[in-house]
């Protein structure tokens, strides 16, 4: 059984059709601590502000992820979800992360400085990110993005980033380059919507299917 958390937040339709469409026939949409627990797979969904996530908190669905992932379940956060596995943001600073990964999600910066010839140049930056991106420094070794070639490309919508890490399993370039996709043993997150990125999202969903 695929477990995909409903925190109120997420785009839950559009993740189950996909799963769905990839032949993965026993998805439940829950609330539920032991649904999680029993869960072979777990998938967090999420659109929206950061602070929506302390549903997790109140719901218990926190440390029953803490115990499935702990015992080896493959996890996927998306979006909001992926900043999720973080130890906060600061969009919403007395709301906490899972923390399984390092570090704050912080938004993108209002200027972007670039150099055009040989002159600092200060650009507003449009926020939030939105569209077509592509995935860079993609890691040879990453199970989730197997098969996906640097420069594919992806959609994002979002105004919050992850940072950079040992863990970042590919990075894009947006106002200077943040976690697009992080790994670290069966936990996983994509910053990008793979339910929304034509074949290269499919196939990272078809990834973690097979896990």
């Amino acid at each position: 059984m695929i477990a995909v958390i409903d925190y109120k937040a997420g785009n839950l339709t559009s993740v189950v059709k996909a799963l769905k469409f990839l032949g993965a026939d026993d998805v439940v949409v829950t609330q539920k601590p032991e649904d999680v627990l029993r869960a072979e797979k777990i998938v967090l969904p999420g659109v929206g502000h950061f602070q929506a996530t302390q549903l997790l908190e109140d719901l218990r669905l926190t440390q029953a992820v803490r115990e499935a992932v702990g015992k080896g379940a493959p996890f996927l956060g998306i979006c909001v979800g992926l900043q999720w596995l973080y130890e906060g943001s600061t969009e919403a600073p007395e709301t906490a992360g899972l923390g399984h990964f390092a570090g704050k999600c912080e938004r993108f910066p209002a200027v972007e400085t670039k150099l055009i010839n040989g002159e600092k140049i200060a650009e507003e930056l449009k926020s939030p990110h939105v569209g077509w991106n592509s995935l860079e420094d993609v890691r040879a070794e990453s199970r989730l993005l197997r098969g996906i070639a640097p420069g594919s490309f992806v959609y994002y919508t979002h105004s919050w980033r992850a940072p950079l890490s040992a863990d970042t399993a590919a990075s894009t370039m947006y106002g200077g380059k943040f976690t697009a996709a992080v790994e670290r043993g069966n936990v996983m997150g994509v910053q990008f919507h793979p339910e929304k990125s034509a074949e290269t999202g499919l196939k990272v969903l078809r990834n973690f299917l097979e896990l």
